[in-house]
């Protein structure tokens, strides 16, 4: 099939950074599993150039090959010329949902169901009826298939919804607990933290509430588009999600979230879904104010060890600390979480070995390739088990229930929670 090569075409120029020297095979989780050069970012590269050369056409093959990626960006990483593979790759998604279309049912999730959060509710709301009946938990916030329906998703740990949404639980603004603002900030709840952990979007508000931070949850607010242009390639529906976003945190100092993924999306905008100046200008100002909570927290508002409390349950505890890969390689958060967590008294900190390596989530990868997800998720989950710390803590829902997963699967002791749920 004739492709037509409108994304890929703006980063013809980063094909050429690639030296084909190999050092991405060392770090790919997905190569590391497969052995095959068209899962590693040198050999993805080849594959770009020579489809936009003419010399392959695209085919749903071709497609699946490209999708085969974590985003990690540990090949970018260790790459002398930094060599954005994970970024082409997302173009070339893009070229193929408007040469090939988008697979079923993945079009109609992000098209119809993700931009519309009250239609998103709604569904959700039914499926959590359906989920009550037929799938038992296995932890307090995962449930599981019974053996009848278990060929469905082949054994995988699926995320509890919640029976009462955020937004039915926290009001649009929230003022600081005393005296007055020193600053005013949106907070993008993502949906997994509007839908599932609702629990989460309350800790962040109110530790945010707590330090004299007013804290406004605008309704209007969309999904981040992560699913839509990042995973699917659909930019037209991740315009149309950015667009809105914009305009619902509009005039506010910052937009904090406690989701990597989401954080990085957000600031995406700029790099993918520019197609006029006016939207480059606006998506620009608009990924300046974004921000993750860690960073916004240990840089911004520069919060002091005192700041941060050891909740009596975690008193004795050994905490580890998993690198969501969006929050560390896309975002360049590194040192925050941890200065966080090393500053609270009465638990001990214990660095991980290969803290950064990638759990394999990868969001849609990990639909499309779930058992090779399960491969690169239990090298994770031995680093885990190696460190002999109680809770291991992240800051990526996604990476959350991926952890949660091999961990439940695999029968391990270790709790996993979000690094605002270790803050009191």
């Amino acid at each position: 099939m004739k492709a037509s090569l409108v994304e890929l075409s703006k980063f013809e120029t980063e094909t050429e950074q690639c030296m084909k020297c190999g050092f991405c095979s060392y770090v790919c989780p997905v190569y590391q599993e497969e052995k095959t050069e068209s899962g590693v970012a040198r050999g993805k590269n080849e594959l770009v150039k020579r489809l936009m050369s003419g010399e392959l056409e695209m085919n749903r093959e071709l497609a699946d090959r490209f999708y085969k990626c974590t985003s990690c960006m540990a090949c970018t990483e260790s790459c002398p010329a930094k060599a954005p593979i994970p970024r082409l790759l997302v173009a070339a998604k893009a070229d193929i949902t408007r040469t090939m279309g988008m697979r079923f049912p993945y079009g109609m999730v992000y098209r119809h169901l993700l931009p519309n959060r009250a239609l998103f509710g709604r569904f959700l709301g039914a499926a959590s009826v359906f989920q009550s009946v037929f799938m038992p938990k296995s932890n307090g916030i995962i449930r599981h298939l019974p053996n009848v329906l278990s060929g469905i998703s082949k054994g995988r740990q699926i995320p509890s919804i919640a029976s009462k949404f955020l937004r039915q639980q926290a009001p649009a603004v929230n003022k600081p607990r005393q005296g007055r603002s020193v600053m005013r900030v949106g907070y993008f709840t993502g949906c997994m933290n509007e839908f599932v952990l609702p629990h989460l979007g309350l800790k962040t508000i109110d530790f945010l509430t707590r330090h004299g931070i007013e804290v406004v949850m605008p309704r209007e607010q969309s999904c981040c588009g992560a699913a839509a242009f990042l995973g699917g390639g659909d930019f037209e529906t991740g315009r149309r999600i950015a667009d809105a976003n914009l305009a619902a945190f509009s005039g506010l100092d910052y937009i904090v979230t406690d989701c990597a993924t989401c954080a990085c999306t957000l600031k995406e905008y700029q790099r993918f879904l520019a197609d006029t100046p006016e939207r480059k200008e606006a998506y620009a100002d608009f990924a300046g104010r974004v921000t993750h909570v860690s960073t916004f927290i240990a840089d911004v508002v520069g919060l002091q060890a005192s700041a941060f409390q050891t909740p009596a349950a975690l008193k004795g505890k050994k905490l580890t600390w998993h690198d969501p890969c969006h929050l560390n390689r896309h975002l360049g958060s590194k040192e925050q979480p941890r200065r966080i967590l090393k500053s609270l008294e009465d638990a001990k900190y214990i660095e991980m070995p290969g803290a950064d390596r990638c759990c394999g989530m990868g969001g849609q990868f990990s639909m499309l390739n779930y058992e090779l997800s399960q491969k690169i998720g239990q090298k994770k989950i031995e680093s885990i088990e190696s460190t002999e710390a109680d809770i291991v803590v992240t800051a990526c829902p996604g990476c959350q229930f991926q952890l949660l997963d091999g961990i439940v699967r695999l029968k391990k002791p270790q709790k996993v929670m979000s690094l605002m749920e270790v803050l009191g």
